[in-house]
């Protein structure tokens, strides 16, 4: 039998080039040899010096594509028969692509990125032959965002938090204990898992303030732990190793003293974001995600949130159901219902129900049945203002920033402000804070930690002092979770199309953070 025929590759290769020639970087979708391509490459500018202006030059082997971007070249290598149409709107996605990862179009900017727009190549090609991606589908992909990820940080985050603010009590117990033994004459009580129970509280008291301050500093020095086993990737949903060595490194300093309310807390804090326990047959979903620009003067430059009601049916008796929706927004929110939703049932009674009322649900599979959008400048609908406010003094600046909750109604959970700092300047000097911040020394940055902003500790500030210009302290960013979504709609009944009888249903609410800044 003779080997069929195989199809004629359409694209060789993609490479940013200078117009000398040189290849900056050079994505190959074929089999082809380092030399090859150089020397294709150097050949390229040689074929242009006929004072003709075109879009295409051809070889008796090769066809090249290329757009002049500045003082370089975007450059596809194709066979000639390849379709010329296709092949000039595959370079145009190639070359918007290029300003996605760098700020300008120079040859040092271009090599500092250069596995980034590999990446984003082999998104747009595959074996030669264009895939059908746009660049927002690119963007996607590349970054490969993950919610469970983000999800199981913030919960490990909050078990950290709450280790520290046990710690941090317990400290403070030791020190009244203390001072009470002090005011009574007798000799202060010993606290074991120290080695001794003749150790004296203020000394107790001490070690544990130690082991606070020594944990807040990023630079862990190392201590015994466990065996652990081979190295592998993180598994989300697992219960995480990053968790357990920071638990066991507590116990190592503090040996028994947090043990018991390590395994307490730590449930409640994962409770923030971790799903009903209690899944109901019918399950929704309302989930909004908040994306806002303000000055650092003042004014809300936009301000945009999207929401979502996702409805997950995992009995089939209750796949013909309507959902009764109670909507008291006053910001003018903009409702948007399903295509196969009955849009005049919910407009007059404001309840969500199939056109077709025979028809039935998706099983076992999460379905939007209503969203909407709100957009806005109005600064008093900011459901958290920030104010940075860095004075030049006469060893560089004093930073004051501030926080107040303008939605009252809202519990932010697992707030982090973070604030650039300049580089090679050492830590800031801290004066006041409301809860706790971290020094990222490798990325410049401080991080502001506050586990919960609501109505009772609705405004708080931080005070640091260090070495820049007011400039340096922007943009800020704020990052939040919340079982409380801005927009006020909820789903209050859910009954059955036939007979109206009520049907027990569960609801899961998440308030996000797509982009919160203050430039």
């Amino acid at each position: 039998m003779g080997a069929s025929p195989s199809l004629p590759q359409v694209l060789l290769a993609a490479a940013v080039c200078t117009k000398a020639g040189k290849a900056i970087v050079s994505r190959q979708f074929v089999e082809m040899t380092r030399t090859r391509i150089e020397g294709l490459l150097a050949a390229f500018p040689k074929l242009m010096n006929t004072g003709k202006q075109h879009t295409f030059v051809e070889t008796e082997s090769v066809r090249y594509v290329y757009q002049p971007m500045e003082k370089l070249y975007m450059v596809l290598i194709t066979t000639k028969n390849s379709n010329i149409l296709e092949d000039l709107e595959t370079l145009r996605l190639f070359s918007r692509v290029i300003p996605e990862y760098c700020r300008a179009l120079e040859e040092n900017e271009i090599s500092e990125h250069c596995f980034d727009l590999i990446f984003a190549f082999d998104e747009i090609v595959a074996l030669g032959y264009r895939e059908n991606v746009n660049l927002a589908q690119i963007r996607t992909f590349t970054e490969m965002d993950s919610h469970e990820e983000k999800v199981f940080r913030a919960v490990r985050e909050t078990q950290e938090r709450e280790a520290k603010a046990e710690m941090r009590r317990k400290a403070k117990e030791l020190q009244q204990a203390r001072r009470d033994a002090e005011r009574r004459g007798t000799k202060a009580p010993g606290f074991g898992g120290f080695g001794s129970s003749a150790v004296s509280g203020g000394t107790t008291a001490a070690m544990i303030t130690e082991t606070i301050i020594e944990t807040e500093k990023p630079k862990v020095t190392p201590i015994p732990s466990r065996p652990s086993g081979s190295n592998k990737a993180l598994k989300l949903g697992a219960k995480g190793k990053e968790v357990d060595n920071f638990v066991d490194k507590l116990k190592s300093e503090g040996e028994n003293i947090i043990a018991s309310s390590i395994g307490k807390r730590s449930s409640d804090a994962a409770a923030v974001l971790a799903p009903p326990i209690n899944m109901e047959s019918v399950h929704m979903k309302i989930e909004e995600k908040i994306s806002l620009t303000c000055g650092r003067d003042g004014g809300l430059q936009n301000m945009e949130l999207h929401g979502m009601i996702m409805l997950r049916i995992l009995d089939e008796k209750f796949a013909r159901i309507r959902i009764h929706v109670d909507n008291e927004d006053k910001k003018g929110v903009q409702l948007q219902t399903h295509p196969n939703v009955d849009k005049k049932l919910f407009t007059t009674e404001s309840l969500i129900g199939l056109k077709n009322p025979e028809k039935s649900f998706p099983i076992n599979s999460d379905v939007g049945v209503l969203k909407w959008r709100l957009q806005t400048t109005e600064e008093s609908f900011i459901p958290l203002t920030i104010n940075c406010w860095p004075s030049e003094s006469g060893s560089g600046c004093d930073v004051n920033i501030e926080y107040e909750l303008q939605e009252e109604g809202l519990e932010l959970n697992d707030v982090v402000i973070t604030i650039p700092l300049p580089p090679g300047v050492g830590a800031p000097v801290i004066g006041e804070i409301d809860g706790e911040y971290r020094h990222d020394a490798r990325r410049n940055l401080l991080e502001w930690c506050l586990p919960v902003i609501d109505a009772k500790t609705k405004s708080g500030s931080l005070e640091f002092s260090i070495a820049g210009q007011p400039n340096d302290f922007f943009p800020v960013h704020v990052s939040f979770v919340s079982k409380k979504n801005y927009c006020n709609i909820q789903v209050t009944k859910v009954t059955q199309v036939d007979g109206n009888s009520p049907v027990r249903f569960s609801t899961e609410t998440t308030f996000l953070v797509d982009k919160y800044e203050i430039l």
